[in-house]
């Protein structure tokens, strides 16, 4: 009240979409001021100077009775200097403001776009990648410092953080010397106006500047590098939007020393240069990899790009890879992982430099390794928990990575368990007779006719089927090379399915009478898949190698659903590059995986991948994965008594005991052999070969 008695007239209410945050602030309050004041979203890195553009708003006109007020264009003040010169220079769409020009001169209704808000929220189907928010651990701040004067004391490192103390309050930033010393030239000749990259590690870490540009700076890069045994893949992305420019990937160049992780381990306990020698393999084949993401993004920045990518602009890496892959990156010895008990030499996460690793980038540039769960549960396992995010699940699931090892996490929100299974190279086309690694000409879908026996299949490169037309001419210029690992599965499981392999996995020699397909091979038979150029087979050598994989695997997971105490599982999730192109029918008639709905088994891609870019592009998401794996239990197979006779009923096609409810709503399977009529090969037990066994 005033003294007269008469109610003062409120100040100005302003609201804000989507959140809701309502205030009132006096007129002549910059929409920016009162947004940060109610702890609204809205972006800024040029210290509200007009420059960047990220605080853009668009003010909402009209009678507004839910929030019983009415926004009208004059309660905002008109056009400032600097918007109309942000319009000319980079153009500002009708309708919207710059947060940090627009005054308030009456009651507002202002709504915040997406990509004006600080913590966006961002999916990319293409990467699977699920919904999360952009909050990177490096950004970008504009200050303008003070000139040096001859009276006044004070260097150019003490002004340029009282600059970052008043515009952004920044306390007590850490500046290594390297920066200083760029800091000294960068602010002559930004006019002492400059662009600081200030890194947010963990809680409590003091804040550290790690780059620093001349004038304004708009864009900063960030890189998620899935190392994996066969193939590095990575992603650059812009760490102020989550956009990301490019994705490349390489073949890892430590095949050379063994394909598999074991033979790896054992080149490292035979030669005395062996493990430093493939840490500079990979280390080489990952500055590589991060030059050709910087020329891609830089090509597309010159075809119309917002902005070209230069290497000095990548800050911060995050990578993911097995134990192995993971230690010979960080130079440490992977030996300790070839026998029991498997010792990480560091478990946690791991922060380093760039220089660290040889890499050329800036020096201060961070690079940033997932935890690892144990040893054979690495940290591309915890990148996929990252992404698919059991822990947080009511449903029991499964989430398998399959690869030369296969990496199981099961449980839901209560519970994780992980685990992994030595399934050999067999699924990548190794150990299989025209096996070859996923590439134009091999063939990956496969059907054979139950009555005929004739198969017909589908190659990598073409989308006809053999017995089409048109196959011929689409095939020209790949061929057909060989068989990959989503072939060979549904090869095994058609075969089995039209009764050319037996539940045993004996390939029926009685049946050379009924197709010429079937050939006698020595002491067995093989099936003809191509007997065109080249001849493809399907020996018994190759379902004995099949069924060892999935065996090992299935094992595994029986393991885990033993110790979490469940018969079934809800949902099965399958992972990595093998996982994204295997039919789920034919996994499951394989018995790769345990039975459950189809409708609930599904591939979630480079889950690894993906989790490493979450990663990059949010704090958030590595203290959550930190925390998540300090929970995890880890089941060693190993050491399991009852993994042996898991693996040996898991050899049967699909299995030996298992329920298959599910499973034979969606096939028609044929009848399983009664208990004791196993013959064949089958009834000479093959031994497993464990992680404590590695092989040169």
């Amino acid at each position: 009240m005033t003294e007269s008695g008469v109610s003062a007239t409120p100040d100005p209410l302003i609201v804000f979409t989507p959140s809701g945050r309502r205030g009132r602030f006096p007129v002549g309050t910059a929409v920016l001021d009162a947004a940060r004041a109610l702890g609204v979203d809205v972006d800024s890195v040029c210290g509200t100077r007009g420059i960047c553009g990220r605080c853009q708003v668009v003010p909402e006109f009209g009678e507004f009775a839910k929030h019983g007020l009415t926004s009208s264009p004059d309660h905002l003040t008109g056009l400032a200097e600097k918007e109309t010169t942000y319009r000319s220079r980079k153009g500002l769409a009708e309708g919207r403001r710059l947060a940090c020009a627009a005054n308030m001169a009456g009651d507002l209704v202002i709504d915040v776009p997406a990509e004006s808000q600080v913590h966006r929220q961002v999916v990319r189907k293409a990467l699977d990648l699920r919904r999360f928010v952009v909050d990177p651990v490096v950004r970008l701040r504009y200050v303008v410092v003070e000139e040096p004067e001859l009276a006044v004391a004070g260097g150019d490192l003490e002004r340029f953080r009282a600059a970052l103390l008043r515009d952004w309050q920044i306390a007590d930033a850490v500046v290594a010397l390297p920066v200083a010393r760029d800091l000294q030239k960068a602010l002559r000749d930004g006019r002492w106006s400059v662009t600081a990259a200030v890194r947010q590690g963990a809680d409590g870490e003091r804040p550290e500047v790690v780059a620093v540009w001349p004038g304004f700076k708009e864009r900063l890069l960030g890189i998620a590098i899935d190392v994996g045994s066969t193939t590095i893949a990575g992603h650059l992305a812009d760490l102020g939007t989550g956009e990301v420019l490019a994705s490349a990937g390489v073949m890892n160049p430590q095949i050379r020393f063994g394909e598999d992780l074991m033979s790896r381990v054992s080149y490292a306990m035979l030669h005395d240069d062996g493990a430093a020698a493939m840490t500079r393999a990979v280390r080489d084949a990952l500055d590589g990899l991060v030059g050709s993401l910087v020329a891609a993004a830089g090509a597309a920045g010159a075809a119309g790009a917002d902005a070209d990518a230069d290497a000095d602009d990548v800050l911060e890496l995050v990578l993911v890879g097995n134990p192995v892959m993971h230690h010979l990156v960080l130079g440490l010895d992977p030996v300790p992982l070839g026998s029991a008990p498997f010792a990480l030499a560091v478990d946690g996460a791991v922060t380093t430099t760039a220089a660290d690793l040889g890499l050329a980038l800036r020096p201060t540039a961070r690079v940033y390794l997932l935890p690892c769960i144990a040893g054979h549960v690495g940290a591309d396992t915890a990148g996929a928990i990252l992404s698919d995010r059991p822990h947080a699940s009511d449903a029991v699931r499964l989430l398998v990575d399959v690869g030369t090892n296969a990496e199981l996490v099961l449980g839901n929100k209560h519970r994780l368990l992980a685990a992994s299974s030595p399934t050999g190279p067999a699924f990548e086309g190794a150990q299989v007779s025209a096996g070859q690694r996923a590439a134009p000409g091999a063939v990956e879908r496969v059907r054979i006719d139950p009555v005929t026996l004739e198969p017909r299949f589908k190659v990598i490169g073409s989308n006809h089927w053999s017995d089409e037309p048109a196959f011929a001419k689409s095939t020209t210029s790949t061929g057909i090379t060989g068989i990959c690992g989503s072939g060979i599965i549904e090869a095994i499981a058609e075969l089995y399915l039209a009764g050319v392999i037996t539940a045993d996995g004996v390939i029926d020699g009685g049946l050379t009478a009924r197709t010429p397909r079937v050939i006698p091979n020595g002491r067995t038979y093989s099936y003809i898949l191509n007997e065109g150029t080249p001849r493809l087979l399907v020996t018994q050598e190759d379902v004995r190698a099949i069924q060892l994989a999935k065996a090992a695997l299935h094992a595994g997971a029986q393991l885990l659903m033993d110790h979490f105490g469940v018969a079934a599982v809800d949902e099965i999730h399958l992972a990595g590059a093998f996982g994204s192109h295997i039919d789920m029918r034919h996994a499951m008639v394989l018995g790769l995986i345990p039975d459950c709905d189809l409708a609930h088994v599904a591939s979630v891609g480079n889950a690894a991948g993906t989790g490493a870019l979450i990663a990059l592009l949010s704090r958030a998401s590595r203290i959550e994965i930190e925390d998540v794996v300090r929970r995890v239990e880890k089941i060693e197979t190993a050491v399991e008594p009852s993994f042996q006779a898991y693996f040996v009923d898991a050899l049967a096609i699909p299995h030996k005991t298992a329920p298959l409810a599910n499973l034979s709503k969606a096939v028609s399977l044929p009848p399983r052999p009664a208990p004791g009529d196993a013959t064949g090969p089958t009834r000479t037990r093959r031994r497993i070969t464990t992680h404590a066994e590695p092989t040169a």
